[in-house]
């Protein structure tokens, strides 16, 4: 189910979805009143110093060890990258080289109830010397950077003011989409909504079989009335061994 925090501000030329992947995070997105839509590439560092935008965010955040990079290595077109992180494709080169400075995974933590997601757990088992941060400061660094790399890209229409969903697992919990929205609301993003992925590809296929839209929307919603009058039914002392027939 789609949840709003709060209305996105009247007006919005774009329409913004935020896939925030366990991989990699990817943003697209479609002028308001259009059908055409657009994988938005997001400037990131490739190398110490040099920057391309790609349609693919790598979801890592790597801390690098002091004095390491230079301030000239870590300039991006909104400004100089904060230490003592580097995040997307340059974290990725360089977590390869020492994976124990590497964050990675950091939305499988998001629904991880067993760990304090907002303490600073990862790089999971580093040392002491690694400057860790906790799985929502990782996930909200991420959106940040998104944030920063649209608004250089459209100025006169920065994201926060933009119609935005963020896409989460249907698994995620009340817990896991709260702390999600945190994550987004520290990025200065208050106003998205979170779309759970299997809604979200439903919406996909819709948009791509239109004449089978009607239809396809009815039988979606019978099998959920089914299976919500199955829970329903189901009679007291019911401890799923048996199989329920077709009515």
């Amino acid at each position: 189910m789609a949840t709003r925090k709060k209305q996105a501000a009247p007006g919005a030329k774009y329409r913004v979805g935020i896939d925030l992947g366990t991989s990699n995070t990817v943003v697209a997105y479609a002028q308001s009143g259009s059908d055409e839509i657009r994988v938005f590439e997001i400037d990131q560092l490739v190398g110490p110093g040099e920057v391309a935008a790609l349609p693919l965010l790598p979801s890592l955040s790597y801390h690098f060890a002091s004095g390491k990079l230079k301030s000239a290595d870590l300039q991006l077109p909104w400004g100089e990258m904060e230490a003592p992180a580097v995040l997307g494709s340059l974290a990725r080169k360089l977590g390869a080289q020492v994976p124990g400075r590497l964050v990675s995974s950091a939305k499988s933590w998001l629904s991880h109830a067993s760990v304090d997601r907002l303490a600073p757990i990862l790089p999971w088992g580093a040392g002491d010397d690694v400057e860790k941060i906790s799985p929502v400061i990782a996930s909200a660094s991420y959106l940040a950077h998104v944030h920063a790399a649209w608004n250089e890209r459209f100025p006169d229409a920065p994201l926060d003011a933009q119609d935005v969903v963020l896409t989460v697992p249907a698994s995620f919990d009340d817990g896991a989409r709260a702390i999600t929205l945190e994550a987004a609301r520290m990025a200065g993003l208050d106003t998205l909504r979170l779309l759970e992925e299997p809604q979200a590809a439903f919406y996909d296929w819709l948009f791509h079989h239109p004449r089978n839209a009607q239809a396809e929307t009815c039988r979606y919603a019978a099998r959920a009335d089914r299976r919500c009058r199955q829970r329903h039914d189901r009679p007291h002392g019911y401890s799923g061994r048996h199989r329920w027939r077709r009515r």
